[in-house]
C-alpha cells in the first residue's frame, strides 16, 4: 500500500474517535505483510485507565482476524505536534513486530517516519521471561 493511502486511512479514523474527555482524536492504520490493513481509533472512558488507544485498537483487530505480521502503522493526531505512540502502545506493538515502521502525523498532515526500535530501544520481550 502506498504511504499516502495508509496515512489517509489513519486520518479518516480520527473522525470515529470517542474522546469526550481529552478531545484529542487519534486514528491508526496498521498494515500487515500480506497487504491487509486494520484500522482503529482511540476510545476513552470516564474511568481513564479503561480507555483504548488507536494503535492497540488496530492491532487487536488484526490479531482477532488472525494476523500477527505487522510491517507498518500510521498514527494520526489532530494537534500541531507529531502523534507518537504512548509507552503502552510501543510495548504492545513490539510483541508482534519489534522493528515496525511507524508513520507519525500531526494535524497539518506532516509526516515523520521512525521505527519502533527507535521508540523502544530496550523493550521488554519474551526473552526476558527465561
Amino acid at each position: 500500500m502506498r504511504t499516502e493511502d495508509l496515512t489517509a486511512l489513519a486520518v479518516s479514523m480520527r473522525d470515529r474517535a470517542y474522546c469526550p474527555y481529552s478531545r484529542f482524536s487519534v486514528g491508526a492504520a496498521l498494515e500487515c505483510s500480506d497487504g491487509s490493513v486494520f484500522t482503529g481509533c482511540n476510545v476513552e472512558n470516564a474511568s481513564y485507565p479503561v480507555g483504548l488507544c488507536a494503535e492497540r485498537a488496530a492491532a487487536a483487530a488484526a490479531v482477532a482476524a488472525g494476523h500477527r505480521d505487522f510491517i507498518r502503522i500510521a498514527i494520526a493526531g489532530g494537534g500541531p505536534r507529531f502523534c507518537y505512540p504512548c509507552g503502552m502502545c510501543r510495548q504492545f506493538l513490539a510483541e508482534f513486530s519489534p522493528e515496525l515502521e511507524v508513520l507519525c502525523l500531526n494535524g497539518r498532515g506532516e509526516l515523520r517516519e521512525l521505527t519502533l526500535g527507535q521508540f523502544l530501544p530496550f523493550g521488554f520481550d519474551a526473552g526476558a521471561l527465561h
